[in-house]
């Protein structure tokens, strides 16, 4: 499924890099919003930190599984797993990396306060972590979690020591765990005498709003990394972005945007391009006090389904894959894309305006009503263009519909307040099956088990609710990707989310770096190599 693309044109680019150079530069589309790894389960969070700290797995460009700080597991039986440690792991204070490390850290999860989208939908089923030596690890499920070596590579694994634990950690359920001393918060991390991880570069400075700069591990584990010094600036406007790279400021960037990649690679750089799993989406909230809605004397129209699916029909994706995205978007009928583990080929929604105003009047509102539309304007590709080419996609079949439109730190905290009645945002699978989506974005909201953290629709439907977790239970491949089928189209028939398309993520950089396109879209400074 993956379609990749790399193009460079003849000539020489003026701003090279040298021969043997020893420093990479890259413009970031948004800034990470915190140093902790453990905060916000964010992408531009993640492919920062990932190059700090490490976890027991990995994910290759096309979401493989792989040995990370665990070189082996097993499952011993439907509940209990054993990993086998690595060995002769440093972190980056020299201390030892042991199985007391990976206790603490999946301990302070469930610790870690004011979380945009907390990291505890991966450890809320974890009943029990015991040590049997140093370098194994015994981890005891609630349930069947045939997942399990997939979803904790979101989980960092942090110093003990560093951190202030006792010498003795005992694990329990919901941050209860015993030796855990005073646990620092996200602000902490700021300071790289805190950030202290196993990764392949160690935090050197972190200013918020200008750079994250990052320095070569020596006594790294998995060899000299290729580069003595990373720094990732956050460029969140398009034009800036694209003249650092043609100026030499920079020497790659993420996400230049669509009309400009005609030009770069005519002055000579490398365009690299691949289908990610990320979906574009809209979420409605569902529940009958929902904020910013006019002229439905007081009603929620978004509680009915039929208005849910007119919002749907009313969308033209063809029009917006081609003239806003340029054919680097796929319209999308899923929550991820097809063949993905747990999709159906589902059809993409028709465009249908004739349809949808029938819906609407069905419904009880033939003139329509009156809704703020809440979008991210620098998180997305096109993100704020895409949301008013909704706006007036909506407009048509008579729902006035004005654009909020704010930072990503704003909108994701605005969100997560419940501020906006629908919303536009996106979402990558992390495990990169249909478990993921499910999950976090319309799993019935529940604080207490790590449920539908991201769900600010706060759609519920018990029975779907019911088949995921079977799913999430079930050891059988086959029959666990029939029972995602069924729960996904259970949400989708019901339109309890709407998918939009999936996007197509594009890098350019220098001609002398390679980078292998990743479909979760991370930009992971420790993959981006020298080309040969």
């Amino acid at each position: 499924m993956k379609v990749s693309r790399i193009a460079l044109t003849a000539g020489l680019v003026a701003a090279g890099l040298p021969a043997m150079a020893q420093d990479l530069s890259i413009g970031v589309k948004s800034e990470a919003t915190s140093m902790d790894p453990q905060f916000h389960q964010l992408s531009t969070n993640i492919q920062v930190l990932k190059n700090v700290f490490e976890a027991l797995t990995t994910q290759d460009a096309n979401q493989m599984v792989g040995p990370g700080l665990a070189t082996e597991w097993e499952a011993v039986d439907d509940t209990t797993w054993r990993f086998k440690l690595r060995e002769g792991v440093k972190f980056h204070d020299g201390s030892d990396f042991t199985a007391r490390d990976v206790i603490y850290s999946f301990c302070r999860v469930p610790l870690v306060e004011n979380s945009p989208s907390a990291y505890t939908l991966y450890t809320a089923g974890i009943a029990n972590m015991t040590a049997e030596d140093d370098h194994t690890l015994v981890v005891e499920t609630q349930s069947t979690n045939p997942l399990l070596p997939a979803e904790i590579w979101s989980i960092a694994i942090l110093s003990a020591d560093t951190l202030g634990a006792e010498d003795e950690i005992a694990y329990a359920p919901e941050g209860n765990c015993e030796g855990m001393g005073d646990v620092p918060q996200a602000p902490a991390f700021n300071s790289p005498d805190v950030a202290v991880g196993t990764g392949p570069y160690i935090l050197d400075t972190y200013t918020r709003g200008s750079e994250m700069v990052v320095t070569r591990f020596d006594d790294y584990w998995g060899g000299t990394p290729d580069w003595a010094r990373v720094t990732m600036r956050p460029i969140t406007s398009d034009g800036p972005r694209v003249a650092a790279l043609l100026a030499g400021d920079v020497d790659m960037i993420e996400s230049p945007p669509i009309q400009d990649i005609g030009r770069i690679e005519q002055a000579g750089f490398k365009i690299v391009d691949a289908l990610s799993n990320r979906i574009i989406y809209l979420h409605m909230q569902q529940v009958e006090d929902a904020p910013g809605i006019s002229g439905t004397d007081g009603k929620n129209p978004l509680m009915d389904a039929r208005v849910r699916e007119a919002i749907s029909l009313a969308v033209n994706r063809e029009a917006i894959a081609d003239r806003i995205m340029g054919g680097y978007a796929q319209p999308a009928g899923e929550l991820l894309p097809p063949p993905m583990f747990g999709t159906s080929g589902r059809e993409v929604d028709a465009y249908d305006p004739e349809r949808a105003q029938e819906l609407l009047a069905e419904a009880g509102y033939p003139d329509g009503f009156q809704i703020t539309l809440g979008t991210p304007n620098d998180r997305y590709i096109n993100d704020e263009q895409i949301a008013q080419a909704v706006a007036q996609m909506l407009a048509r079949i008579g729902i006035d519909t004005r654009v909020d439109a704010s930072t990503a730190s704003q909108f994701f905290s605005r969100r997560n307040a419940l501020e906006f009645p629908i919303y536009m945002a996106g979402w990558g699978a992390a495990s990169g099956e249909m478990s993921s989506p499910l999950k976090s974005l319309v799993a019935t909201y529940d604080e207490a088990t790590g449920m539908g953290p991201t769900n600010a629709g706060r759609y519920s439907n018990p029975e779907m609710d019911a088949v995921l977790i079977e799913a999430m239970s079930t050891i059988d491949d086959a029959e666990r990707d029939r029972l995602l089928q069924e729960a996904e189209t259970m949400v989708l028939e019901d339109y309890g989310i709407i998918p939009l398309h999936y996007e197509q993520t594009v890098w350019a950089m220098k001609p002398e770096l390679t980078y292998e396109p990743r479909m979760d879209q991370y930009t992971m400074a420790s993959e981006v190599k020298p080309a040969e």
